[in-house]
């Protein structure tokens, strides 16, 4: 015997049984042993304080009680994924209504989409949760996963063992519109590093409400990032209101106006899309479209508990969005010609 911690080969060799059988014991696999040798196991691990590995005791059950959380690590995070402010926000409500239901999250963050089937094989997972995938094969995840999974914004089909939970991403950009047009602005800039999804959404959204729109597409790199707002800055002032597809480009968006000594919001107004918890602190106070993450998380949960007993129907569901109004937009008449 090894000194130190008691061992399942230990006891079985105490015993003169199997490794197996002493493991069915722990595991509670006891119909094909007898309550004479149960008894006896189940008597030497107590003398001997035996203490079970949790994760094995979570592996060898049919109900791990693990949900998987996958991030994708889209090139625009630049290597910091979990440290962007959304991510974060959304880790941090899941984290708290997975435990609150008694189960363990697992998180993972890659770019490769074979990697989900496997990552959710190896820890015997219950359900898993995706976020920040777009346009990836769901239909190929279907059918290499039996278990499960809620994608936060998908846009393919739902059926099966998959639900998809998006934001009313349209609407959070007609409440922006309907916003701006209210202080008077019409010459409006939107910003986004992309022009499909939900991106495009809450573009299409603005210009709902505000026709003559437009949409500007900026690199995805910080430092290629303000270059390219220098290089198009004649462009940018024809506009008074800025609505960036996230706070952080928001944010990052008055820091460089900031930088060239543009007033905000007298010069310009700036909104974002996700109130994260910056937007309150920051300078000056973000005016941006709130995503309830909460609210999401605790129907994530739900929805995989209703997808493991059979009894969820809707597949496809929609959270409300809301303008929150802050600081950083004035009306129209203030700005400066």
């Amino acid at each position: 015997m090894v000194s130190g911690r008691i061992r399942i080969v230990d006891i079985a060799d105490e015993l003169g049984v199997s490794t197996a059988t002493v493991s069915n014991v722990i595991h509670g696999k006891t119909k094909k042993i007898s309550d004479e040798t149960v008894k006896r196991v189940q008597q030497l691990l107590e003398e001997r304080q035996y203490i079970p590995s949790m994760a094995g005791i979570l592996l060898a059950q049919n109900d791990s009680k693990i949900i998987g959380v996958v991030v994708n690590d889209h090139k625009k995070y630049e290597g910091h994924t979990l440290e962007d402010r959304f991510i974060s926000a959304s880790l941090n409500a899941l984290a708290k209504e997975i435990g609150q239901a008694g189960k363990f999250l697992m998180l993972k963050v890659t770019d490769a989409w074979d990697e989900i089937p496997k990552f959710a094989s190896m820890w015997n997972m219950e359900g898993m949760v995706l976020i920040g995938y777009c346009e990836q094969d769901y239909k190929k995840l279907r059918e290499q996963m039996h278990i499960p999974f809620v994608v936060y914004d998908g846009y393919m089909e739902s059926f099966g063992n998959l639900v998809n939970i998006q934001v009313n991403h349209f609407d959070g950009g007609a409440q922006v519109g309907r916003y701006l047009k209210s202080r008077g602005h019409r010459a409006v800039l939107c910003i986004s590093d992309n022009d499909i999804c939900m991106d495009m959404e809450r573009f299409m959204g603005l210009k709902s409400e505000i026709p003559n729109a437009e949409l500007m597409i900026i690199p995805m790199d910080q430092e290629a990032r303000i270059a390219f707002y220098m290089e198009h800055m004649g462009e940018i002032r024809k506009y008074s209101a800025v609505f960036a597809v996230s706070d952080y480009y928001a944010m990052d968006f008055i820091q460089f106006l900031k930088s060239v000594e543009v007033s905000v919001p007298e010069d310009m107004s700036v909104v974002g899309f996700d109130n994260v918890r910056e937007c309150e602190k920051f300078v000056p106070a973000l005016t941006t479209v709130k995503q309830d993450n909460a609210q999401r998380a605790a129907l994530a949960v739900e929805m995989l508990n209703r997808l493991r007993n059979g009894d969820c129907r809707d597949k496809n569901m929609m959270l409300p969005v809301t303008l929150i109004e802050r600081d950083s937009v004035c009306d129209v008449k203030m700005h400066k010609e």
